[in-house]
């Protein structure tokens, strides 16, 4: 097999950004849904839609998943770690704590997946210079999302435990997608695959725990939400997900929690026409910092320079 990229280079860059502005739009998507429908409902429909679609768009595209059993059960470990239970705990953590400290909990992925892939993997292990970059892009994070957010940390602990064993299980998730390069199975297969799992399991939860049909009509707004959470989300996503994840590793692709803030503040400027302070340019420099640190070329290139 070959070895996965350290150094990312510019595709990957590219759809590591835009991954995150895809990301970085479900926690609005949560916020609007979560008033009308409960966690697993709308965890359900977000796979569930996602599912139907990119499953339609591998007929279209002539590709094929197969019955294969080891890959589906490599399809359902994946769903599991990277659907199921990050999901349903950020929903659960999202009616409980603000969006921007559960973002601030969420950009520890990097953290543990570099813990993680240290000892789960032979070609993702630790160094100094890549543990101080994520700590450099934590603080980011902190700074963009207000370092005020912090004042409710403690307040609902249960929630923000939830929110961090959905970071735990995203790095997880990273390691675990690995497989798939080895399976044969390709970015967009390997997307349709792990959703439908992932459907297949939660939707009778939700039917059965949260009974959905029991509630009032949701708005057109509360629908909008919820297709935009599993099209945009979701399904194109994963796709730039595990191409990624075939490419540049584990560590690399979970380093997209830290770019969601910037995407979040950026959108906020050019599109909501919201103030760009000094705090969102120091954060931005910061996860900038970071990402630069753990990149390693950059810090390569110097070390030559001045040798």
């Amino acid at each position: 097999m070959p070895a996965i990229n350290r150094s990312m280079g510019l595709v990957e860059w590219s759809l590591l950004i835009a991954l995150s502005v895809l990301w970085g739009g479900s926690f609005f998507f949560v916020e609007v849904a979560i008033d009308a429908f409960g966690p697993l409902t709308i965890v359900a429909f977000r796979v569930g839609l996602a599912a139907i679609v990119l499953n339609l768009i591998v007929i279209a595209t002539g590709a094929r998943i197969g019955l294969d059993r080891r890959l589906w059960l490599a399809f359902l470990g994946m769903g599991c770690l990277n659907n199921i239970v990050p999901f349903t705990l950020i929903v659960w953590g999202q009616t409980h704590i603000a969006s921007g400290l559960a973002a601030i909990l969420n950009a520890s992925t990097p953290f543990f997946t570099v813990v993680a892939a240290h000892f789960l993997t032979s070609d993702e292990k630790m160094t100094g210079a890549r543990l101080v970059g994520v700590v450099f892009g934590l603080a980011g994070v902190v700074y963009i999302v207000g370092p005020g957010t912090l004042q409710g940390l403690g307040a609902n602990t249960l929630a923000q435990f939830a929110v961090l064993g959905a970071a735990m299980s995203y790095a997880f998730a990273g390691i675990y997608g690995r497989r798939f390069r080895s399976l044969g199975s390709s970015p967009l297969v390997t997307a349709a695959g792990q959703v439908t799992a992932s459907a297949l399991v939660l939707l009778p939860f939700a039917l059965i725990i949260e009974q959905p049909w029991t509630l009032p009509a949701p708005g057109v707004e509360v629908w909008g939400a919820v297709v935009g959470l599993a099209l945009l989300s979701t399904a194109l996503a994963y796709v730039l997900y595990f191409r990624i994840l075939a490419t540049a590793g584990a560590t690399n692709l979970l380093l997209v929690t830290f770019l969601i803030p910037i995407s979040a503040t950026l959108l906020g400027t050019t599109i909501l026409d919201e103030p760009l302070t000094s705090r969102h340019l120091f954060g931005i420099a910061f996860i900038g910092l970071g990402l630069t640190v753990i990149d390693g070329r950059l810090m390569a290139a110097f070390r030559r320079a001045i040798v």
